[in-house]
């Protein structure tokens, strides 16, 4: 069986096999995870549509959609209406990843069912290593790689490996490399893009195919990466030598650890263990600090165990557990190498061993970082239809209890088919709605800061997915609802470009000044999907976003980006992602009373025991947004819940 039987599965269940094989072929992104702003509850539409089906139309707006473009037809609601419910937030295309309508990674193929081969040692270059190939890709702060000045081969393979905390004594960054050959090579960047915005947290970074490594050019990092995708991809023997030479970190995922292993014939006497082969069956949770994440059970690509592991020489850093409760090893730890027996992006969501991975970053690149856990809130998709008693109602409580805010705001309100106005489109701003502007400026006034969600979040006339109407649909990506109600993610809006992205932020900034609000100076892209020249337009606008993100093939290896093939990703703490943009995170999603497009409801509870999980991560944060028309009850209880755990609630200008 292929080891990509699922392409974008989400969380708790949600995620099929079945509905998602048949993505990897075709490039269409669904999302069955945890909600963004744009899937709808019926609970959304009660409370939402008070307001704005009795609201005076301010114009007909008439939009269309270039030529040739397929519209996709208005989806289905819920208990038999006609259009999906507003206002129920969808699950995020960055972490189908888990949250706001986020696209998860799949596993690569799964492993064939032999053992992986064991060979006899290659021989040592006796001077550079592999030659340098294109693909190198650097991070906002760092200095492009010099591959062909590559230094003397090192000490031979049988040399003892250095202890992890004395190893990176120079060097700077962080240097990434993962495979690229096969016919899902292209996971292999997509992987990178993942390791490399995490790695951001703790400075530079440069991303290459391992295949261009050439020896001794680990010298010039602190710390490195491997990520193994493909199966038995030929790694150079320059890089397996300098692994072994022990002078940095290094922290190897997956494949072709066997090719390391067999570089050195001493190698379990050294290090401690040896591995046996992958074991496939079902493993739904991974223990780490004592805390058991989630994992996707039926992913198939399997975990590497282990036929010899000595507590004497190696640490085990996490367990896998199987559903008869039995454990090994999925994380490792003796010298200068960790090594993780799968990859840790696949199939991630809010509560899954991802969260591990990105503890473990500090053990290699800032192992001195004191443990502390922020929080965040942030109250989402606030526009000119807003209730302003709700909004009074949520910042009365929030200044009440000492917890300041973030609120996400569209300035213009469109229903460009009148699908809350009885068939009459509508079309308005914040300048025409002045008690809702002074609601905002109240929420400022008790800790809240305004933050730009788009214009008007939504495209054109069209269903995209659900209405033509603000904060039902993505304003800066394609999206319909397929027959089986999962949200497909279709690509770039016709038209795009980063300047037509920059004229959309800029008729908001135009907007809010145009109702005496100040221009936000943090951005949130509606839905959290974008293009790759949309998020250029944010970086090259705003100093932050405050979301989660969508990272396309190709934005490391160079050459056209390909708006097909994209994973999503959420953060646990901040990162300058590979867009260049400084990220603050949301990781714990939303509640969600009922559930909607093949995700199930989110409550309190949910979101709590997200924030428990991710105390995991020593410098971590539990952030969530909130929809106001949901009452201050929920909210109560959330904050409440997550403040028990020991996290502190900081401004978002704080991070």
């Amino acid at each position: 069986m292929s080891r990509l039987t699922q392409l974008f599965a989400g969380s708790r269940g949600a995620r099929s096999s079945a509905r998602t094989s048949t993505r990897a072929h075709t490039g269409a992104r669904t999302h069955t995870g945890t909600r963004t702003c744009g899937e709808r509850s019926s609970a959304g539409r009660r409370r939402r549509t008070r307001g704005a089906a009795t609201a005076a139309a301010a114009g007909l707006l008439a939009l269309t959609v270039g030529a040739g473009t397929a519209i996709a037809a208005p989806a289905g609601g819920k208990g038999g209406s006609p259009h999906p419910p507003r206002h129920a937030r969808a699950a995020t295309p960055q972490v189908h990843p888990g949250g706001k309508g986020l696209s998860t990674l799949p596993a690569p193929p799964a492993p064939p069912r032999t053992p992986p081969p064991r060979r006899a040692p290659r021989p040592v270059p006796p001077g550079r290593g592999d030659a340098a190939i294109a693909g190198t890709a650097t991070g906002s702060s760092g200095t492009p790689a010099t591959g062909s000045s590559a230094a003397a081969a090192t000490a031979a393979a049988t040399t003892a490996a250095t202890p992890l905390a004395a190893a990176a004594t120079t060097g700077q960054g962080t240097l990434i490399l993962y495979d690229t050959t096969g016919t899902w090579g292209w996971l292999g960047e997509q992987y990178a893009m993942q390791a490399a915005n995490l790695a951001s947290r703790f400075g530079t970074w440069q991303a290459r195919p391992v295949r261009s490594y050439t020896a001794g050019q680990m010298a010039q990092y602190a710390a490195v990466i491997y990520i193994g995708s493909t199966y038995d991809e030929q790694v150079p023997t320059a890089f397996l030598t300098d692994v072994l030479a022990g002078t940095r970190p290094v922290l190897w995922m997956y494949d072709n650890i066997w090719q390391l292993t067999a570089q050195a014939p001493n190698f379990a006497t050294t290090y401690g263990w040896n591995w046996s082969g992958f074991d496939t069956t079902s493993i739904g949770a991974v223990r780490y600090k004592g805390t058991d994440l989630t994992r996707l059970a039926t992913n198939a690509a399997g975990i590497m165990n282990y036929g010899t592991v000595d507590p004497a020489k190696a640490t085990v850093v996490a367990e896998a557990v199987r559903a008869n409760g039995t454990r090994f090893p999925w994380a490792l730890r003796s010298n200068n190498l960790t090594y993780i027996g799968e990859i840790p992006f696949a199939y991630a969501d809010m509560t899954d061993r991802y969260l591990a991975f990105a503890d473990i970053l500090f053990d290699a690149l800032a192992p001195q970082t004191a443990t502390r856990h922020r929080a965040l809130v942030r109250i989402e998709d606030v526009g000119p239809d807003a209730d302003p008693a709700e909004l009074r109602a949520i910042a009365d409580y929030l200044s009440s209890v000492n917890v300041p805010f973030s609120v996400a705001v569209y300035p213009r309100y469109v229903d460009a088919n009148g699908t809350y106005n009885n068939g009459v489109a509508q079309d308005y701003t914040l300048a025409s709605r002045p008690d809702v502007v002074t609601a905002l400026r109240y929420m400022t006034q008790r800790g809240g800061t305004l933050i730009m969600h788009g214009w008007t979040h939504q495209f054109s006339n069209v269903a995209n997915p659900y209405s033509g109407a603000s904060a039902d649909d993505f304003e800066f990506f394609r999206a319909h609802v397929d027959a089986q109600d999962n949200v497909v993610y279709d690509g770039p809006v016709p038209g795009d470009s980063q300047s037509w992205a920059a004229g959309r932020m800029d008729g908001s900034a135009a907007a809010f000044t145009a109702a005496g609000l100040s221009v936000p100076t943090v951005f949130e892209f509606p839905h959290y999907a974008a293009s790759a020249p949309d998020y250029a337009a944010a970086k090259a606008k705003f100093p932050r976003r405050y979301d989660r993100g969508l990272y396309f093939r190709n934005q490391l290896a160079g050459g056209t980006i390909d708006h097909t093939k994209f994973g999503g990703q959420f953060f646990p703490y901040p990162v300058t992602d590979v867009h260049g943009s400084f990220i603050i995170p949301e990781n714990i999603g939303n509640v969600e009373p009922e559930a909607f497009n093949n995700h199930p409801a989110r409550l309190p509870a949910d979101l709590i025991d997200a924030a428990r999980r991710n105390l995991i991560v020593r410098d971590g944060f539990a952030s969530m947004f909130y929809h106001p028309y949901l009452g201050v009850d929920y909210l109560r209880q959330t904050v409440e819940g997550v403040k028990a755990l020991g996290y502190t609630f900081i401004a978002a200008s704080a991070v």
